[in-house]
């Protein structure tokens, strides 16, 4: 694992008009997966033990900004979530769902 975390820009998510996740303001931020497995892997690090005390406040750290990360684009993907169901709430005669049957054709 090294010092960076990957990063790239917020808005680097392509057919998305604002993405889920972090503020699009900040300067740059890294994917859910990206977050999630590398949070996965600081665990295991804290977990296996054998780090310096500073080490493991490191990893620590990171951690937790990791952890503010993902909860970050769950807060955009739950308010995403919501906007959807409340706009189709509001239009019942909008784009149809999946379970959408087509009327049958008229014989006559």
């Amino acid at each position: 694992m090294g010092g960076e975390d990957g990063q790239r820009s917020a808005g680097a998510r392509p057919g998305r008009a604002q993405p889920a996740g972090p503020a699009a303001g900040q300067a740059a931020a890294i994917t859910y997966e990206q977050a999630r497995d590398q949070l996965t892997e600081v665990v295991k690090q804290l977990e296996a033990g054998g780090l310096t005390l500073e080490q493991s406040l490191d990893l620590w750290e990171r951690g937790e900004r990791l952890a503010a990360i993902c909860e970050q684009w769950l807060e955009g993907a739950r308010a995403r979530l919501a906007a959807a169901m409340t706009a189709r709430a509001a239009d019942p005669a909008g784009p149809p769902g999946p379970d959408h049957q087509p009327a049958p054709a008229d014989p006559g």
